[in-house]
């Protein structure tokens, strides 16, 4: 004679465990368990399973008065998560099942048919996506005021003139508002980036069941979708509960993004070395060492371009469990989880640290124009000779045999006198002392793009004009 199962008993119920007879192996346990990480999402597990619970009244599964409970017994387990008295059991295996388990003892046995017709496979993949919609929208807010900020700076200190490099060798006279806004420009299409990747995360995978769809005619996903404030539903269910190329794409992104950020601090960190002086870290993001005192290390710079690297490895890791998984809900994409939260909690971080190393660090401009050196000035002379008809091909030669005769009497470019130049061409007339100005040779990169004030100024407005004109305000429908 069997014995029903009691209350208790089925409170310990695994969701999965009525085929099953024997006990898990505590060792299994530990490594099928999600719940130690995957709890952060118990906000987006509630709100999910309230507008379930609500939809589930159209099917005529729930009266009126029995999705009223369940909706209150969820807001008041989110309670618990909120206040930090929520007990976790030992059969918890995931947010899931833990949110579950605690609605069943608050309510009692109307809490089982909150799951009619739904699977963990949707459902978590429901909470991810929520999940990313809320941080998707708090990154790209991040993004926008670091932005800002480098904007703000370009336009305070545009006087400021340095050396542009390349292969990090002086090339040309710049101005530093032209640096700052190089890496604006990396950042601002970030931004856009991240701000194209929100519908393709914002799709309901809701209401399709463990990979079939719900069975239970009435179910309005349109409706679950607008309460939860997706922008779109899933149009196939198989492809519903598997897919997760919208977590490769924002690991993708972040990877990139943590690459040009990675990029900003390398240069900060090479200008703030002694051997060039150009700017100084506040104190708050410098640190210094154990055992020589003279030290500042810019280790918040260091730390940020070392960050774009583990980034690089959640996404990479994730593509490798990504790539072999057959159709459909497999174990494996537990793993979409850990590298996802850890990517997202390190760019939260850098992007607030590089916010705060940019908003508060000194520049010294004296000691950028004392890197500027007439020899930058090359093309320049070659541009001045261009002027006046020569080809370019012949005026960089021109050019070139100049700077080889100031090498040779071992004096600065600008210290050949007007029968110096002569001598390498007829062309060069009194005028040539104009070139030697680093202030006229920015002026003459007028052109949209250049540096230039105008054309730095122009750089300015675009760049606020883009962040000013995307929005990253997602509605969300509590």
């Amino acid at each position: 004679m069997s014995v029903a199962p009691s209350n208790d008993d089925f409170t310990k119920r695994k969701l999965w465990g009525g085929r099953f007879t024997g006990s898990t192996d505590p060792i299994m346990h530990a490594f099928n368990e999600s719940l130690s990480y995957d709890k952060r999402m118990w906000a987006q597990d509630i709100r999910g399973s309230q507008a379930y619970a609500r939809a589930l009244i159209g099917c005529q599964i729930l009266t009126e008065e029995e999705c009223d409970q369940i909706v209150k017994g969820l807001a008041l387990v989110g309670e618990e998560w909120k206040n930090g008295t929520f007990q976790v059991q030992p059969d918890d295996e995931d947010i899931h099942t833990a949110n579950e388990r605690r609605l069943k003892e608050l309510i009692g046995t109307v809490a089982g048919k909150l799951h009619t017709g739904r699977s963990r496979n949707d459902q978590v993949a429901t909470d991810m996506r929520l999940w990313l919609m809320d941080e998707a929208q708090a990154l790209a807010a991040l993004l926008k005021e670091f932005i800002q900020v480098i904007v703000s700076r370009a336009r305070a200190e545009i006087d400021a003139l340095m050396p542009g490099y390349t292969h990090l060798q002086r090339a040309q006279p710049i101005r530093w508002s032209h640096l700052l806004l190089s890496h604006a420009s990396y950042l601002v299409a970030d931004y856009q980036r991240l701000l194209d990747l929100q519908p393709r995360i914002s799709v309901l995978p809701l209401g399709s069941g463990p990979l079939a769809g719900n069975p239970f005619a009435g179910l309005d996903r349109d409706a679950i979708a607008k309460e939860l404030g997706f922008e779109t539903v899933g149009t196939n269910s198989m492809h519903g509960v598997s897919d997760r190329d919208f977590i490769a794409e924002t690991l993708m992104w972040a990877s990139l993004t943590m690459v040009h950020i990675s990029k900003l601090a390398e240069d900060f960190i090479i200008y703030s070395s002694a051997e060039f002086g150009f700017v100084q870290l506040s104190d708050a993001y410098s640190t210094g060492s154990s055992i020589m005192p003279q030290k500042k290390n810019p280790d918040s710079l260091e730390l940020l371009r070392g960050k774009s690297g583990r980034i690089f490895g959640d996404m990479a890791g994730f593509m490798m469990t990504l790539k072999g998984i057959p159709s459909t809900y497999n174990k494996d994409l537990q793993e979409d989880k850990e590298p996802l939260f850890d990517a997202v909690d390190t760019i939260r971080r850098s992007l607030q640290v590089a916010t705060g190393v940019l908003s508060t660090m000194t520049i010294f401009p004296e000691k950028m124009r004392a890197a500027l050196t007439p020899d930058m000035l090359a093309t320049d002379l070659a541009d001045y000779l261009v002027r006046k008809g020569i080809p370019f091909r012949e005026t960089h030669h021109i050019s070139g045999s100049a700077v080889r005769m100031s090498e040779e009497r071992k004096c600065q470019l600008s210290d050949l006198t007007l029968e110096d130049l002569k001598t390498l061409s007829p062309a060069f007339e009194e005028d040539v002392v104009k070139v030697w100005s680093m202030e006229e040779s920015v002026e003459r990169r007028n052109a949209t793009g250049g540096t230039s004030r105008r054309a730095v100024e122009e750089q300015c407005d675009r760049l606020e004009q883009l962040i000013a004109s995307t929005s990253n305000k997602r509605v969300r429908v509590e």
